[in-house]
């Protein structure tokens, strides 16, 4: 894992916890996209890109944070990861299903792998984002809000970075060697 892809998941993370703390859930969230862009800048300056996974994330974390803001409705901050996961969930699955290793479309640039472990990975983090679609669903209808955010901060974050790691044998033993 890059030293910047953990700042870009960290900052606004640790934003959004600290909102919630001393805020509402609205305005963690928008604390939480302030941070993401600032974040996303700086890198963009660093490293002169900015990948679609981070700018589909931006994208979506400010569509769902301006309905929450527009109709005073917290639920739209806490379906948000439900929405977010359950799609990539569904688009790398479907991908598999039609022989396409969707993983690549998002990190081709970053790794060089062979098809057979980006079919690998796209199907692993398609089922793992329908286990974080399933979990943050029944979390944020079945608990209160300063326990959902506790799962959201404390459990399934780490347990991202986690499953992320434990994919690293498969990526590097799926690299193409250049010459």
């Amino acid at each position: 894992m890059r030293l910047s892809a953990f700042f870009f998941e960290i900052v606004p993370l640790s934003g959004f916890f600290l909102g919630a703390q001393y805020y509402t859930l609205i305005v963690a969230a928008i604390i939480s996209l302030i941070l993401g862009l600032m974040v996303m800048l700086v890198f963009y300056v660093i490293e002169k890109r900015i990948s679609k996974f981070q700018i589909f994330g931006i994208c979506m974390s400010a569509l769902f944070t301006f309905f929450a803001y527009s109709f005073n409705d917290d639920e739209f901050v806490k379906i948000q990861p439900t929405i977010f996961n359950g799609f990539f969930s569904a688009v790398l699955l479907f991908g598999i299903f039609y022989k396409k290793a969707i993983m690549k479309q998002f990190f081709g640039s970053q790794f060089s792998l062979n098809d057979e472990t980006w079919y690998k990975l796209s199907l692993r983090w398609g089922l793992f984002f329908l286990f974080l679609t399933i979990i943050n669903e029944i979390s944020w209808r079945f608990l209160e809000t300063e326990d959902w955010v506790f799962i959201k901060v404390f459990v399934l974050s780490p347990l991202v970075g986690i499953f992320m790691l434990c994919q690293l044998p498969i990526t590097l033993k799926g690299r193409i060697k250049t010459k």
